[in-house]
């Protein structure tokens, strides 16, 4: 699976792309026929303190899963993504 991150207003440290490979990564143990998963990292113009913003696009066969959730840190919200897309890619993987 190609994995891309794109960072929108701002330059992600090492140490959160290596995070964002690790847990990205996993999700092919889910879903076998994953092509391809697209990672935007946005934060967003608000006052709020949650406004570090994660959207996963996942490439599979059919319909591609998209996620975007927003919280107080990139990895955080990094984390609310996947877990969401596993619960997703399990749902695909049985009624395939």
């Amino acid at each position: 699976m190609k994995i891309s991150v794109q960072a929108i207003g701002l330059t992600p440290h090492e140490p959160l792309e290596s995070h964002v490979d690790k847990k990205v990564s996993k999700l092919n143990t889910f879903y076998d026929k994953l092509q391809e998963c697209k990672v935007f990292l946005k934060v967003e113009n608000n006052s709020d303190k949650a406004n570090k913003t994660t959207e996963l696009i996942l490439v599979v066969p059919g319909d591609d899963i998209v996620v975007k959730k927003t919280s107080t840190s990139f990895e955080e919200s990094l984390d609310q993504c996947v877990d969401a897309a596993k619960k997703l890619l399990i749902k695909k993987k049985e009624l395939a």
